[in-house]
C-alpha cells in the first residue's frame, strides 16, 4: 500500500499523511486473530454450560480472538452419551486444538473431558490461560 506525503493537489500535507499512516498501522494490527480454543464444561448442567461456553467465545472474540469452542458444535450432531460419538468429538476436538495458538480455560471446575483437552495441549506445548467464570484472567502468585 503506498500512502503519499502530498494532498490531491499535490502540496505536502504531513497531518493527513500521519493520520492514514496511523490507520494503516492500526488496520494492519487487528487483521490477525489467533484461533483460541475455548476449554470449559459442557457434562452436566448442559444448559448453563452451553449459556457460559457462548459467553466465554464471546469474550474471545471481544480480546481479537476467533474461537473454537468443539463443546458447542459436537453436539449438535454427536450424542454426547454414546460413547462412540464421545470418544469421535474429543478426537475432532484434539485436531482442531492442533490448529489454535493457545488454549484458554474457564472455570474452577474442570472435568474429564477439559483435562484430556488440557494435556494435550500441555503436550503439543500450546500456552495456556487460565479464567474464571467472570471471565478474568487468573494469574498464579
Amino acid at each position: 500500500m503506498s500512502i503519499s506525503k502530498r494532498n490531491a493537489e499535490g502540496y505536502s500535507d504531513p497531518t493527513a499523511y500521519e493520520a492514514l499512516i496511523r490507520v494503516w498501522a492500526e488496520e494492519k494490527r487487528t487483521a490477525f486473530r489467533p484461533l483460541v480454543f475455548i476449554c470449559s464444561p459442557y457434562a452436566g448442567d448442559t444448559d448453563t454450560n452451553i449459556r457460559n461456553a457462548r459467553r466465554f467465545c464471546r469474550y474471545a472474540v471481544e480480546q481479537n480472538c476467533i474461537p473454537i469452542a468443539p463443546h458447542l458444535l459436537f453436539p449438535q450432531f454427536l450424542d454426547d452419551t454414546k460413547a462412540t460419538d464421545r470418544a469421535a468429538g474429543l478426537f475432532f476436538g484434539k485436531v482442531l486444538l492442533g490448529k489454535c495458538a493457545e488454549m484458554w480455560v474457564f472455570g474452577e471446575e474442570i472435568t474429564s473431558g477439559m483435562a484430556a483437552e488440557i494435556a494435550r495441549a500441555k503436550y503439543k506445548g500450546l500456552p495456556i490461560r487460565q479464567f474464571d467464570a467472570d471471565c478474568q484472567e487468573v494469574t498464579d502468585t
